[in-house]
């Protein structure tokens, strides 16, 4: 399997191209590499300059992330930007995005990870955006308290970046969009969901998760994305032989 190959694999497994024009992310090939077989793929939850390092130290041929170098505008190649595009370049490393597709699989996908990690039952679309849905929410049975909830979302021990401990003692419901969603929090509250998790906080929806009495977690960009990149390693090993390795470069973001 070269890089063609598997962005045919990636597109008809993830459904990229049901996300062109909603997601700013260039889903896809970004960075090509030469024609050559894949031999490894590294996978990491963002592109950068030490990613790519050590991805080509670890002999992988193609860099596979959530996050990629192009984000829906033109950018000059100059700077930072130029010596991130150089790094993959010189080494001859492909680089291969997958972002909102990537949030929202109904198995692979972020969210559907952290339902699973979270035990929620009934679980339904959630977290509507430009057309589709994102996220998903479900009840809790038997509830939980927040602490709990924690632990389910971060089983490694981190903390979370932020708590609004607002809602109820004991969780019966609850709502996931990993990454930058703190402003799904609003539609969170109008369902009457007891627990709204994210990745990042925002000041600005503070007084309304207090006033409507609900629980926000903001468990880390990074850790609500990392579950995404790794299941794809696996399903890619499992389906086509080739050896796979995760990049952990944490940011405690």
């Amino acid at each position: 399997m070269n890089l063609q190959e598997f962005d045919v694999w990636a597109k008809n497994l993830l459904g990229i191209e049901r996300f062109e024009g909603i997601d700013d992310s260039l889903n896809g090939i970004q960075i090509a590499c030469s024609d050559k077989p894949i031999k490894k793929m590294a996978f990491a939850v963002d592109a950068s300059i030490e990613t790519a390092r050590r991805a080509k130290e670890a002999g992988a041929d193609v860099l596979f992330v959530h996050h990629g170098l192009f984000w829906g505008k033109p950018l000059a190649i100059k700077g930072g930007h130029r010596a991130r595009i150089m790094e993959f370049l010189n080494s001859d490393l492909g680089l291969y995005a997958c972002h909102l597709p990537l949030d929202a699989h109904p198995e692979l996908g972020n969210n559907a990870i952290l339902a699973k990690m979270l035990e929620l039952r009934d679980v339904e679309s959630f977290g509507y955006y430009k057309g589709v849905f994102i996220g998903l929410k479900g009840r809790l049975d038997p509830a939980i308290s927040l602490e709990e909830a924690g632990a389910r979302v971060l089983p490694s021990g981190d903390i979370p970046r932020n708590i609004l401990p607002f809602g109820p003692k004991m969780i019966n419901s609850a709502a996931v969009i990993s990454g930058g969603a703190a402003f799904n929090a609003f539609e969170a509250m109008e369902q009457g969901i007891d627990l709204y998790v994210t990745g990042e906080p925002s000041h600005s929806i503070y007084h309304q998760v207090a006033e409507a009495g609900m629980h926000f977690m903001a468990a880390g960009h990074y850790a609500t994305e990392v579950h995404g990149v790794k299941a794809v390693a696996e399903k890619l090993s499992r389906d086509t032989g080739i050896p796979t390795l995760f990049i952990e470069l944490r940011t405690a973001l």
